[in-house]
């Protein structure tokens, strides 16, 4: 039984980002996608899709590489089951002098710091990404 399943899918990332794979599967989820949407979007990642093994299904991951290093050089959890971190919008400062984001789960859907304040919007504080 996983307990952390957010924890889990941003260790395998960081994992397969440090032995330069190309790609990752991960248990899928809806809010895992959400939180690779926002990757995809903000250029962390190649993209994601959905498949099947037998019958599972996974996310599979394309991770992006930039003059032979990872674009993604850390990826930590911020909120966790055992503290749940939540963030008004006034609240939210920036990640590495704004070259990194926060992604939120909002009432509005996951999102990234940027999008939160634009539509703003407050809410638990999932990971930060540089």
């Amino acid at each position: 039984m996983m307990t952390d399943p957010i924890s889990d899918m941003l260790a395998r990332i960081k994992n397969a980002c440090q032995r330069y794979f190309e790609t990752v599967d991960i248990p899928s989820s809806k809010l895992k996608a959400g939180i690779l949407r926002v990757l995809e979007r903000e250029g962390y990642i190649n993209g994601f899709k959905e498949v099947t093994v037998g019958e599972r299904k996974f996310l599979r991951v394309e991770l992006r590489y930039y003059e032979g290093k990872s674009v993604i050089q850390a990826l930590d959890r911020v909120s966790k089951p055992s503290r749940r971190v939540y963030s008004k919008l006034k609240k939210i400062d920036s990640v590495f002098n704004g070259f990194g984001i926060y992604v939120l789960s909002t009432s509005k859907g996951v999102m990234s710091d940027a999008e939160a304040k634009e539509n703003n919007v407050g809410g638990e504080v999932l990971c930060k990404v540089f």
